[in-house]
């Protein structure tokens, strides 16, 4: 049995954003943000259900799943697989925007709602410890929270480390099920009596799945895999320009003190590109 990467854009979408299988998600949004008793979500509308993108299509395919609970509060699920500088920023400018367009012009602002942003990151952007943190606005004098229709998670899969048989809560279960279900071969005993669960490795596995789905996932993945090994290839670069650029400044302090052959062993450069110093 092979099962997709729940980290890529499309199974993440097929999984998460499914209309027939809701259940999946708000069982996610309960763990992730510890809803329970009356504060547990029950139903979901789906803002932008799945639907396999077209290939042209995916470069201006942002990644997330707008859902919204029977208050009326909105929710916004991101998966960020590379950091591109600027995360808390653009969670921001998601939040508040998905805040600004409940309103209608002219319409009363008491009718705004809340937005919770959730976030899933397979990088480190805070300095905490825990793989999952909450930001809220705090009155810094008081510690309260006065202003309550903004709210911030973040998960960051790189801080989880917890093997199988260490999953405590539904929320380690997710996100051992985000960040290794592609390197499983079977459910594991401690999904097997959990109905979301089941459901999420159904849709994930990939024997399952039609030809163009496929198509899209790999295309998605060598996609992903191109732009990782370009960024390294540029930081690389970048690494040996500078060394370079540090050898150069040597022989010139140099130039006055050794000759051309002593600077040379000393900073790697050429004889050629010494006498074009002194020159």
């Amino acid at each position: 049995m092979k099962f997709a990467d729940p980290k890529n854009d499309l199974a993440f979408k097929k999984i998460f954003s499914n209309s027939k299988h809701k259940n999946i998600l708000i069982s996610f949004l309960n763990a992730t943000l510890d809803f329970k008793d009356d504060f547990a979500i029950v139903d979901v509308e789906l803002a932008n259900p799945y639907q396999v993108p077209k290939i042209p299509e995916l470069k201006e395919t942002i990644l997330d799943i707008k859902a919204t609970n029977k208050n009326g509060d909105t929710f916004i699920v991101e998966m960020q697989r590379k950091d591109l500088g600027e995360f808390t920023k653009r969670s921001l400018y998601y939040t508040s925007k998905a805040y600004v367009e409940q309103l209608p012009k002219g319409q009363d602002y008491t009718k705004l709602k809340k937005v919770y942003f959730i976030g899933i990151l397979n990088f480190n952007i805070f300095d905490n410890t825990n793989y999952i943190s909450r930001h809220l606005i705090i009155n810094q004098e008081t510690n309260t929270q006065d202003i309550k229709d903004f709210e911030f998670t973040f998960i960051e899969l790189s801080k989880f480390n917890k093997e199988l048989n260490e999953l405590d809560t539904i929320l380690d279960k997710w996100i051992y099920f985000l960040k290794n279900a592609q390197d499983l071969t079977m459910i594991p005993k401690e999904y097997e009596t959990i109905e979301e669960f089941q459901e999420a490795f159904n849709i994930a596995t990939q024997t399952t799945w039609d030809k163009k789905e496929l198509e899209v996932y790999d295309y998605i993945a060598l996609k992903e895999f191109d732009e990782i090994n370009a960024l390294k290839t540029a930081e690389q670069k970048g690494i040996q320009k500078g060394i370079e650029q540090r050898n150069i400044e040597i022989a010139k302090n140099l130039l006055d003190v050794l000759d051309n052959e002593t600077i040379a062993l000393k900073t790697g450069l050429s004889i050629e590109e010494i006498e074009k110093l002194r020159d």
